[in-house]
């Protein structure tokens, strides 16, 4: 459970904005999403072979 303080005299708007930012950083909704499918792990284990060569990529050509 998240707990946000909220101080005197703060602006609700800005306590929630704390609030959506600590909720990112949980990951909860993006943990959710990744349990509605089911992925074999040998697909999994390919799109992160993928993404490593595709940062690779950018770094090599950052380099140059």
């Amino acid at each position: 459970m998240l707990i946000i303080p909220i101080k005197d005299g703060e602006n609700i708007d800005r306590a929630l904005k704390r609030f959506k930012r600590k909720f990112d950083k949980t990951g909860t909704m993006r943990q959710l999403r990744d349990r509605q499918t089911f992925t074999k792990p040998s697909v999994s284990r390919r799109a992160q072979i993928q993404k490593a060569s595709y940062i690779q990529h950018l770094r090599d050509q950052e380099e140059n």
